[in-house]
């Protein structure tokens, strides 16, 4: 199965909610089934009703805080040689995330089903901090998952979610990170769905909550495609850069552009080398709900995972990037813990930016990009995050005297 033009990305799947035939569909308890029904019929019907688009659209606007930028990373480029290196610079919205994007509109839903509750998982704390600061703003109740060694290394966020008036709940169990929180939270929605919105903090899951998730970030790659014919006065030839986790930044970024034919726009994904199911040879599995790359054991069960950025710790990634790497739209490379350290200091030190841990993976791969382009040629990395979160945890990993 192709891409079918002119539809949009989180469209291509068949009837059964699968992409390619294979990645995606709708794995649920019994329990789930009337529930999830009943949210894709809502998010179908909001998605084309003028009322909620314009509800929306001043949320992204006015609680947001309206279109980020891009810009040339002048210092970088010359630095490293090679093609022009731009930042779509999505941390600087209200809640420093895109995680902001999909936390407002699975708010907005949410007071739209006529629910007073939302739950949500978080490994980083981004989308948890997002989803606490739309749920304080739309007046909701909201639970928030989190694994206890994330919680741990993303004290900062912690406290700003209890601050914004939400409870964290600890999850202790397995691996006590991403993958045990998004576990617990979904468990938690099967017995109160009556009640109870649940917002999957990444582009995963079951149909209705992956394409919750890519319809809301591809906000970015809408303002980026505007952005680029004013600079360009067209498409420019380019290679669209992002880290990729759970996927969900990088289907937002790349959404208006999976159109294009691959020799003008590439798209390429950067995972962490220990957490890398599309640059290894992992399995077809099922995990939360749907069918999608996985890295599993000899027995064909869920693996532990490493990386030294909790948002990027989950074994699995969402069916859309399965299918964009078996179609060979999209391209997958994986970079170590020193390469992302390395980026990290590189392009604070030279731009002033902070990117996250996750964002800085993205940054990683230019050492192997740069050398085989030249000047006459462009790449755009979305920085989708800030590192604010991160600066205890790179105190920890370099032990850091202060």
């Amino acid at each position: 199965m192709k891409i079918k033009r002119g539809i949009p990305l989180i469209d291509q799947h068949d009837k059964n909610g699968f992409y390619g035939g294979k990645f995606g569909g709708n794995y649920v308890a019994e329990t789930a089934i009337q529930p999830i029904k009943d949210l894709s019929n809502l998010f179908e019907k909001l998605r084309r009703d003028k009322k909620f688009l314009k509800l929306k659209d001043h949320y992204f606007k006015n609680y947001l805080g309206g279109e980020t930028p891009l810009f040339k990373l002048e210092t970088l480029s010359e630095y490293l040689g090679g093609a022009q290196i731009w930042c779509k610079d999505v941390s600087a919205i209200h809640g420093q995330a895109h995680k902001g994007y999909h936390a407002t509109v699975n708010a907005l839903i949410c007071k739209a089903a006529g629910k007073k509750y939302i739950v949500g998982d978080t490994g980083a704390g981004m989308f948890g901090k997002n989803l606490a600061m739309a749920a304080r703003e739309l007046k909701l109740k909201c639970k928030i998952f989190m694994g206890t060694k994330d919680i741990k290394r993303q004290a900062p966020n912690v406290k700003f979610m209890r601050e914004a008036g939400a409870e964290i709940v600890p999850v202790n169990t397995g691996s006590a990170t991403l993958v045990d929180a998004v576990s617990e939270c979904m468990r938690y929605y099967v017995s109160n769905c009556d009640t109870t919105h649940l917002a999957v903090g990444s582009a995963i899951g079951a149909n209705v909550f992956l394409k919750i998730c890519a319809y809301s970030t591809a906000q970015i790659s809408k303002e980026l495609k505007n952005q680029l014919i004013e600079e360009f006065g067209e498409i420019p030839k380019m290679k669209l850069v992002n880290v990729i986790g759970g996927g969900s930044s990088a289907i937002g970024f790349w959404s208006e552009f999976i159109d294009y034919p691959k020799k003008h726009v590439e798209l390429i994904g950067v995972e962490a080398k220990y957490c890398a199911p599309l640059t290894t040879n992992a399995k077809l599995a099922i995990l939360h709900g749907a069918a999608q790359y996985c890295l599993t054991d000899k027995n064909g069960q869920i693996k532990e995972t490493h990386s030294i950025s909790a948002g990027l710790d989950y074994p699995g990634v969402g069916p859309e990037h399965s299918w964009l790497k078996d179609i060979k739209r999209a391209k997958y490379v994986a970079v170590s813990d020193d390469e992302v350290m390395k980026a990290f200091h590189m392009v604070n030190k030279m731009e002033g930016i902070l990117p996250a841990l996750e964002t800085a993976h993205a940054f990683a791969h230019l050492d192997e990009l740069m050398p085989k382009m030249n000047k006459d040629q462009h790449i755009v990395i979305n920085v989708s995050g800030r590192g604010d979160k991160d600066l205890n945890s790179v105190v920890e990993i370099e032990d850091i005297k202060l």
